[in-house]
Formats: structure tokens, C-alpha cells, sequence
């Protein structure tokens, strides 16, 4: 396989999995990191000591000039960008307003603002690819919105992205660029996380479950498949 996907936020918890997962299926990986610089090497180095390849790339992606000179550094190392994971976002556990104004655009900023940037700037490079998926990792209640007690700039994000997601596989569709969403519920060891009472599957989700869903919108599932949010909640997000 010569595919090659970019995961932001892949120095730490969920992008971290993703990106060695994704390495053992074959892609060559960008790993992009802003400040999790030491978690950043340790997953390039769990990829490349298991015979994958990856390179580290630092940016901080809510800037667009960033964005595309991470994209622009991407491509040219690997000539293409077949899959493009935006997973980075910044959860901060705290009342609404208490939040700081830099705590506020934090949330905005490292969820929908960073994505709309590098999807953006990606697109040149997703052209030269025959893949061509874009894969936005939400939140298992972006698409209901509802009162939030904590992290609210982070959730506004969160359905931002949702519709940005649906927003971009509209624009994309008759270019070939698939443009999906995967919502984890709560995960183990997850901030926020919940009794697993509340969670009809009698379990709090892991990497693994959220690994399937991009697996298969990255993979199996048909360019047709446009727009979608994968939920994978184990059943709390019908509650």
C-alpha cells in the first residue's frame, strides 16, 4: 500500500492509536503534533520500531498559514494525502463562564477552526490521490445540540465541525472526496468520562471501537458514503 494519511493530534490518547493502527494497515503516516512533542516521537517511534513509516510534523493548525505549510510539507515528502484524520481538539473541564477568553477560542480554535484550515489546505494534495477521504472526529452529541455544563466553547466546536463535516462533503462530493465523521462517546480513561451504568452496551468505549469506524470509512465503505456521522457510543448518545 503507498497511501498515506495525515492525523492531527496524533501525540497523545486517541490519535496516537489511530496513527500506529493505521501504520500496522499499511498507510505511511504524518503524525502532527503542536505541543505534545514528547508523545509525538513516541508514537513515530512505536510505528517505525514495528517496520511502518512515519514523520513528525509540528503546527499549530488554527493559524492557516500553518495549515498549509504542514500540508505543503506533507505532500512534498510523500507526494499525496489520501486520508486526512482531523482529530485534534482541547477539552477543558470547566463551567461555561468560567472559561478565559483564551480557553474560549482554544475550544473554537482546536476544534472546527483547525479543521476548516487543514482540510483546506490538504485538498491540493488529496487531488493526486485515488482515496481521497477526509475523516472528522466529533463528539457522540454534536449533532444533538443541547445545554452544555462544562467545556462549552469546546462542544460548540465539536457541532461546528458537524457541520462543517456536512457542509465540505456537499462542496467535495463531485470531486471523488469522501467527507465523514466518527463521535466517540465516553471512553475509558477519558476526561469526562461516566459510569458505564449509563451506557446501554454496559461499557465505556476504547480506541479499538473508534479505530473500527475509521477503518471502514477510511477503507471499505464507498466514496458514495458522503456526510455521515459514525456514532460510536456504545447506545448512550439514544438516551
Amino acid at each position: 500500500m503507498n497511501r498515506v494519511a495525515l492525523i492531527t493530534g496524533a501525540g497523545r490518547g486517541l490519535g496516537a492509536a489511530l496513527a500506529i493502527r493505521l501504520a500496522y494497515d499499511g498507510f505511511r503516516v504524518a503524525v502532527h503534533y503542536r505541543s505534545s512533542t514528547a508523545g509525538a516521537e513516541r508514537t513515530c517511534s512505536a510505528i517505525q520500531e514495528s517496520g511502518g513509516i512515519a514523520e513528525l510534523f509540528c503546527a499549530d493548525l488554527a493559524r492557516d498559514a500553518e495549515a498549509l505549510a504542514l500540508a505543503d510539507s506533507v505532500g512534498k515528502r510523500f507526494g499525496q494525502i489520501d486520508l486526512l484524520i482531523n482529530n485534534a481538539g482541547i477539552y477543558r473541564e470547566r463551567r461555561g463562564l468560567q472559561l478565559s477568553e483564551e480557553e474560549w477560542f482554544e475550544g473554537l480554535n482546536s476544534t472546527v477552526t483547525q479543521s476548516f484550515f487543514t482540510t483546506r489546505a490538504c485538498l491540493p494534495w488529496m487531488q493526486k490521490a485515488r482515496l481521497k477521504r477526509i475523516i472528522n472526529i466529533g463528539d457522540s452529541s454534536c449533532d444533538r445540540p443541547g445545554a452544555r455544563d462544562y467545556a462549552l466553547s469546546y462542544h460548540i466546536g465539536k457541532t461546528g465541525l458537524w457541520i462543517l463535516t456536512r457542509s465540505l462533503a456537499a462542496e467535495l462530493a463531485a470531486d471523488g472526496v469522501a467527507v465523514n465523521m466518527v463521535s466517540p462517546g465516553f471512553l475509558e480513561n477519558s476526561i469526562g468520562s461516566t459510569g458505564a451504568e449509563s451506557i446501554p452496551a454496559g461499557r465505556p468505549g476504547n480506541f479499538g471501537d473508534i479505530f473500527q469506524a475509521v477503518r471502514f470509512l477510511a477503507l471499505e465503505a464507498p466514496a458514495y458514503l458522503t456526510g455521515s456521522n459514525l456514532v460510536v457510543s456504545g447506545g448512550w448518545n439514544l438516551r
